[in-house]
């Protein structure tokens, strides 16, 4: 397997689709959102850089799950496990590609998961306390457990940090729960762009978002019946223009309030990509503003 993963704007989609096109290979999505139908626009699924030359690349781990619901680190292994023995048996090339390092690390490094149930007791518990709090709690959990299953910091909604400390409170009560994953082989590759060249890269983005209609899209999930308070849970553009759409705050504040919170969100990827490497994952960094052919050409010498 060939993993491509960096922070967001980095252009990994693209870099992907262009390896699999030319090695036969399958992407195999590592993002936490994309796997929610119908919420395109805000986390960034660019499907159109699957086509490359005319042809359509195949990807796995986009919209398979309904919005509103609680897509979690168990269910994607277990459809990762499905979609990579699946390429792996027709013959083709799987890869993983992404930026949601807790995804990413599970795979590589096999973290063995059970499917941990709603804890009533505890959230009844911890219903009401304020976000600090509860990251403080999170924080000595995983302590406690030797766990670098959650990165305190993006738990940035109550509800995120309540399942979190609730799925750590399980895993530290059955450890040894949760199936065997099968060790994959996988050359790793991480888009390398400096901080400025991304924050121009992020901004950009985002002002192509909204002009694309980002405002309407999530007008469209509610008004399909997903509540707002749902939506916010997703964090980041989900969060401020449902905050934004439902009268919340203002157009101006939710783009600088989100544009802060997206760059944020970037360094906190980076922040985890190095804590990879330092828990034995080696990350093979290559230009991300090099032209597409010659990543692919890097990508191959890699690999």
């Amino acid at each position: 397997m060939i993993t491509i993963l960096g922070p967001t704007a980095s252009g990994k989609t693209a870099v992907a689709a262009a390896l699999a096109a030319r090695i036969g290979g399958e992407v195999i999505s590592a993002d936490s959102r994309q796997v929610y139908r119908r919420m395109d626009i805000g986390t960034g699924k660019d499907l159109a850089d699957y086509c490359v030359g005319g042809r359509q690349v195949p990807y796995h781990l986009i919209d398979i799950a309904e919005p509103g619901t609680r897509y979690n680190l168990f269910q994607y292994q277990h459809d990762f496990l499905k979609a990579y023995h699946d390429i792996t048996q027709r013959g083709a090339t799987p890869i993983l590609c992404g930026g949601t390092g807790l995804y990413i690390e599970a795979v590589l490094r096999g973290y063995r998961l059970a499917a941990v149930p709603e804890n009533k007791e505890l959230r009844a518990q911890l219903e009401g306390k304020p976000l600090g709090e509860l990251a403080e709690m999170l924080a000595e959990l995983k302590r406690k457990n030797g766990s670098a299953m959650h990165n305190i910091t993006d738990v940035d909604t109550a509800k995120r940090a309540i399942r979190a400390i609730e799925i750590e409170t399980f895993s530290g009560e059955h450890p040894t729960e949760g199936a065997d994953l099968p060790e994959i082989e996988s050359v790793t590759v991480g888009l390398a762009i400096d901080r400025e060249q991304r924050r121009r890269r992020i901004s950009l983005r985002l002002k192509q978002r909204l002009d694309d209609g980002m405002a309407d899209e999530v007008r469209s999930l509610l008004a399909s019946g997903i509540a707002a308070e749902d939506l916010i849970y997703y964090g980041l553009e989900y969060k401020y223009v449902t905050e934004y759409v439902i009268g919340r705050i203002s157009y101006d504040e939710m783009f600088r309030q989100l544009e802060i919170a997206i760059h944020q969100f970037a360094k906190r990827q980076m922040t985890w990509f190095r804590g990879m490497e330092r828990r034995g994952i080696t990350i093979n960094w290559i230009d991300a503003t090099l032209p597409t052919e010659e990543k692919v050409d890097e990508i191959m010498r890699l690999a």
